[in-house]
């Protein structure tokens, strides 16, 4: 659907054309939808001694010349110069009779707008994975019409109907704007780890939100009702994997006793040697002639210790590192190996009453409870030197 809706009055136009502009019109009345915030009266033949109906939570406005000329609030009103000063203006002559003139009538519902949806995908820094993670939300909020006159001006223009529809519609990419910058302040500002703390940071955030919203609406008339959040979850799965990935390099490698910059230079040795053509006799030549008294050192003394080391390894592989699985806020997140059991630990996401587990324990056990993980959480300093 496009941003305003036309639609409605089959066979009829909204200014009035046909059979009935052949006609005055006697009796204006809404008779919009429920979902409409405007609507327009389609015809604008009218005449005094018409009957203005306008019902509760509803205000009238009449528009002359592109100019709102007057608002009404709800109740019955005849359209009469004697009562109604704002006619006498429009039709400009003399009081009697059933003088016709020109003016569109447009209603506006004052009644608030709930249960909008709204989704929004943002990304923020996190203080444990020391990187940027997305972050998924959805929720409903709700507006209600604060100006009229605001609004016909500024979002309506010349268009017959706005409905909840179209105002969702014109500002999605708005609320995911705002959304995403109140996250990236709100984190700063406090600091929370957007890993394992975003759900229970969903209802002040919502209030960062919502200001921010309300600054943005009121240019139009509006004002937000509220704004909830149903979910709001950060999408740790990448870092998670990324982490585990990681711990898994290492471990292999401590396996070998060889660290990073020693695999890759043992790559280069292998695809050195082979290579075919010049580039490979070249490489072979300064290993085995010593170019520059140099590089065939280096390769060689790097090539006989990882030998040494390879050869000392026992021929059956170590056992995994260990992976413990946590339970935050009723949530069970892991695994993790011990490396990030040791931050958590240290930033106080992971306190000596949390439960965790980890392969081969009968049941979830609080972490002090743990004889690997006791020397995370001691704080008994050791004693003071001699002498002081």
């Amino acid at each position: 659907m496009g941003f305003f809706n036309k639609r409605r009055y089959d066979g009829l136009t909204h200014d009035g054309q046909g059979e009935v502009r052949q006609g005055l019109i006697d009796r204006i009345k809404y008779e919009g939808e429920e979902t409409d915030i405007v609507w327009k009266f389609p015809y604008d033949n009218l005449s005094t001694g018409s009957q203005l109906i306008v019902n509760h939570s509803q205000e009238a406005i009449f528009v002359s010349n592109g100019t709102i000329a007057d608002i009404f609030e709800g109740g019955k009103y005849t359209l009469d110069a004697h009562n109604i000063p704002i006619i006498q203006k429009l039709i400009n002559l003399p009081f009697g009779g059933k003088t016709p003139f020109t003016a569109e009538v447009w209603y506006v519902n004052l009644t608030p707008k709930r249960n909008l949806k709204f989704g929004i995908k943002v990304r923020a820094h996190d203080t444990y994975f020391k990187s940027l993670v997305d972050i998924k939300g959805y929720g409903q909020y709700g507006i209600r019409v604060t100006d009229s006159g605001t609004l016909i001006r500024e979002l309506v223009g010349t268009q017959h109907l706005l409905d909840t529809e179209s105002i969702t519609e014109n500002f999605r990419a708005k609320i995911n704007e705002l959304a995403s910058s109140s996250i990236q302040r709100y984190v700063a500002e406090t600091g929370i780890s957007v890993s394992t703390q975003m759900s229970t940071a969903a209802p002040a955030i919502s209030g960062y939100i919502r200001q921010a919203l309300q600054e943005e609406f009121s240019k139009y008339g509006l004002q937000v009702e509220n704004f909830n959040f149903e979910s709001l979850d950060a999408d740790v799965e990448k870092q998670m994997q990324g982490q585990q990935a990681g711990s898994s390099e290492r471990a292999r490698l401590d396996a070998l006793g060889i660290d990073y910059r020693q695999e890759r230079q043992l790559d280069i040795l292998e695809t050195a040697a082979g290579n075919e053509g010049s580039a490979g006799q070249v490489m072979g030549a300064g290993i085995g002639l010593g170019m520059g008294f140099g590089m065939g050192n280096v390769f060689g003394t790097q090539m006989n210790q990882m030998a040494g080391n390879m050869a000392q390894q026992p021929t059956v592989p170590p056992p995994p590192p260990a992976l413990w699985h946590i339970l935050l806020n009723g949530v069970q997140q892991g695994p993790h190996d011990m490396g990030q059991i040791s931050q958590m630990a240290q930033s106080g996401i992971l306190t000596r009453d949390t439960y965790v587990w980890k392969a081969g324990m009968p049941q979830w056990a609080k972490a002090c409870d743990c004889p690997e993980l006791q020397n995370l959480f001691s704080t008994t300093p050791p004693p003071p030197p001699p002498g002081i």
